[in-house]
């Protein structure tokens, strides 16, 4: 069995799914959990496999205990700043108390390091989270996977299956980085165990603009979906800067609506683009496109 690895945020979506992809390779894991977490969440973790452990997230030492002889901590912890900044930054202190070699924090984005300062708020949490990363003694790696594709079917504002309609912001040629949350999971867990991982990994499931992914939809459903452009990148940034100042309430929501058009933004401006990709480094993992995982719906 494999040195275990321990991971935070574990009954979460994408949390979840790393225990599950680590379970796959027979790692030992540590699953650190909220003291008060819903039992039902609990039972998804059951496995001869996987410990279980009930902590506060704001007691270091109690974090400490947790994460001593692990060879990597993972974080897919998600919320606000007291999250992604607070929490992690504990866990972090955490984890380089216990000598633990490894940790991979929750970015799971487009590539945010190539984005100017107040250009995503929930990305620019995870590049302060970054500079206590570069400060402790332990290494690094983070995993940069674009937008998730599951998103292209739900929330996203790209798609509208009801409306029959793509809609962009911009250049309709700009292609997007999407992997789905299983291959995310999965490369997360391979990275996990992976002792020579570098500073940062970039995958994609799939690299598909607005007017290819019109072409991809209509094909998958046998109904035309028509190609919309809703205005500039620069009509969108004023956009979201109204949004914004309209709903003071909403910077208490980790997902508001502005926000999810400043990552709409980040991804039709180019810059976050991922290049070049690490798809390669475990040739394991099949790459769900985004034709698979909108035929999936």
């Amino acid at each position: 069995m494999s040195a275990t690895i321990v991971i935070a945020g574990a009954t979460g979506n994408l949390g979840g799914r790393i225990v599950s992809s680590l379970r796959r390779h027979g790692a030992a894991v540590c699953a650190l959990v909220r003291s008060g977490t819903d039992s039902a969440k609990l039972s998804k973790l059951a496995h001869p496999n996987v410990k279980v452990v009930s902590v506060d997230m704001s007691n270091v030492p109690d974090l400490t205990q947790a994460c001593a002889g692990a060879s990597c901590v993972v974080s897919a912890l998600q919320g606000l700043r007291e999250v992604i900044v607070d929490a992690q930054s504990l866990l972090l202190e955490a984890a380089n108390a216990a000598g633990v070699p490894r940790f991979i924090p929750s970015d799971y984005s487009i590539d945010f390091t190539r984005l100017l300062k107040g250009e995503n708020r929930n990305l620019d949490w995870r590049r302060t989270f970054h500079e206590c990363l570069d400060k402790a003694s332990i290494a690094a790696t983070s995993i940069f996977n674009g937008a998730f594709t599951e998103l292209l079917t739900s929330r996203m504002p790209l798609l509208d299956f009801d409306a029959k309609r793509v809609r962009y912001w911009g250049n309709a040629d700009q292609r997007m980085d999407f992997t789905s949350m299983d291959d995310t999971a999965a490369f997360t867990a391979a990275a996990a165990l992976d002792s020579s991982c570098p500073r940062f990994l970039r995958i994609a499931g799939d690299q598909i603009s607005a007017r290819e992914l019109a072409d991809v939809v209509s094909e998958v459903t046998k109904a035309k979906f028509e190609l919309v452009q809703l205005g500039s990148l620069d009509e969108l940034s004023a956009l979201i800067q109204r949004d914004r100042a309209a709903d003071p309430e909403s910077e208490k929501n980790p997902y508001p609506r502005w926000q999810s058009n400043q990552y709409m933004h980040n991804m039709f401006a180019g810059r976050a683009k991922l290049e070049p990709l690490d798809n390669d480094r475990y040739p394991n993992i099949k790459w769900r496109s985004a034709r698979d995982v909108i035929a999936a719906r």
